[in-house]
């Protein structure tokens, strides 16, 4: 199955910039939308380098120029319609989401509605929607251009048919999906969560070093990278909100250690602040 021609993202920070390119080198025309016009500009900006950086390194698999001219950005989210997909890509915050995907569904009607969300219910965002049975999640992994997963979940009112469809596109994007049914912290951030909050207590209680819990994962478990270090490349901010949504579904197994409240109280957010549990 091809891939949708004209995909909207709603969001253009890291992921959504992310979902952008990987999109626009798999032959779509992405539209971003944004809050503003400069934050437009800097989205274009920021796809725009991700594309030249890949296409220097050989890994693009399109021209250049021919991503670039089926890139848009804009303040105006009526510019949406049209859209077969639409992936909503804003912060994790749930009233957020709720707000733009009620906007979204006014202006792209008909079109499939995603949310990149990494933890918050697709049946409580699917709430504020008129056709829920559109409405899935597509959580892609940062950085998005190289990460092979998609984690598909389904919410209790999602299409079947759509869930096939989802999986078709995600392999013609050259990622691999799983499919999740909506849970607190589906599968991926359920685990990786659970994983790093028990190493940040570790490194509170002097087990060992960052690096040494880290090296302890990488080289005895064969992970790509230690839970420290890949709570500094996800956020630390992005890693407590999710360790407290867990929390009050869950219980309090996953209650935020003082050290990484701590730290996002300071500023230290990780590799986005040059500073986390380690110094970049």
């Amino acid at each position: 199955m091809t891939l949708p021609q004209r995909v909207g993202v709603f969001g253009g920070g890291r992921m959504g910039s992310g979902i952008a390119h990987a999109f626009l080198a798999s032959g779509s025309h992405v539209i971003i939308v944004e809050n503003g016009p400069d934050l437009a500009d800097q989205a274009r900006a920021r796809v725009s380098d991700s594309l030249a950086k890949a296409d220097a390194k050989g890994r693009l698999g399109v021209p250049l120029q021919d991503a670039l001219a089926r890139l848009s950005t804009t303040a105006d989210a009526g510019e949406l319609a049209g859209c077969e997909l639409v992936v909503e890509a804003v912060p994790e915050d749930a009233k957020l989401k709720a707000e733009v995907l009620a906007l979204v569904e006014r202006r792209a009607p008909g079109a499939v509605i995603a949310t990149n969300t990494s933890s918050l219910s697709i049946g409580g965002l699917a709430d504020g929607l008129a056709a829920p049975g559109r409405f899935l999640g597509l959580h892609f992994f940062n950085p998005v251009p190289v990460s092979d997963l998609i984690e598909i979940v389904t919410g209790p009112r999602t299409d079947p048919a759509l869930v096939t469809r989802a999986q078709e596109w995600a392999t013609a994007l050259g990622k691999s999906p799983i499919t999740v049914s909506d849970s607190p912290g589906f599968a991926s951030s359920r685990l990786g969560v659970g994983l790093a909050l028990e190493a940040m207590r570790m490194l509170e209680e002097g087990v060992a070093s960052a690096a040494d819990i880290d090296t302890a994962m990488t080289l005895g478990y064969r992970h790509p990278m230690g839970p420290l270090r890949t709570t500094d490349v996800v956020g630390l901010d992005v890693r407590l909100a999710i360790a407290e949504h867990l929390c009050r579904e869950l219980g309090p197994r996953f209650e935020p250690p003082r050290i990484l409240r701590d730290l996002v109280a300071a500023g230290h957010l990780g590799r986005k602040t040059g500073q986390g549990f380690y110094t970049w």
